[in-house]
């Protein structure tokens, strides 16, 4: 049953690269130059007209927050990575030792690619941001809301455990919008 799952969530990642592709290959005004939108002289010439330098506030988000502990867990999974790599690469371990390693790094991208999927399908649920983290057979969701209800943390719930079928742990955290 994975493997079908796989696959076609593989199929539908080939064909929307493909859709994309196309999409830019014919796009009608492609002579747009992006070394010139995003130079300092132009990000430096930018005036924004209509607000008052009065009404201008600095806002912040949660979502921030999110980015950082994904940046925290990419960064420890980077070099958990660096040191499997290493040791694959090694003479010094036997080939049991190797394969052991190569099936933890096929472990870890598959436990990324599993976090990224759900925090996408939560995420179409209608919250603004939400961040998953899997362990063994306990998952951690913590949504960018005001609050939500039974319903919608067991939609959350549904949701995990349709696309884990080996979790027996699924907590739900609410992170609000407001400080």
């Amino acid at each position: 049953m994975k493997v079908k799952r796989r696959t076609v969530w593989l199929l539908t990642l080939l064909s929307l690269a493909a859709v994309i592709s196309v999409y830019y290959v014919f796009e009608p005004n492609r002579d747009v130059d992006l070394a010139t939108i995003f130079s300092d002289d132009a990000l430096q010439e930018t005036t924004l007209t209509g607000v008052d330098e009065e009404e201008m506030t600095t806002t912040t988000s949660e979502s921030y927050l999110f980015e950082e502990m994904r940046m925290e867990k990419s960064n420890e999974r980077d070099q958990l990575r660096e040191q499997l790599t290493q040791k694959i690469a090694s003479d010094e371990y036997s080939a049991e030792e190797k394969n052991e390693a190569f099936n933890q790094m096929n472990a870890l991208i598959e436990q990324e690619s599993s976090e990224s999927m759900l925090e996408m399908l939560i995420e179409s649920l209608g919250y603004s941001d939400a961040l998953v983290r899997v362990e063994d057979e306990k998952v951690a969701v913590t949504v960018l809301s005001d609050e939500i209800s039974k319903q919608q943390a067991n939609e959350i719930i549904f949701t995990v455990r349709s696309e884990l079928e080996d979790v027996s742990d699924v907590q739900v955290n609410v992170e609000s919008n407001y400080y």
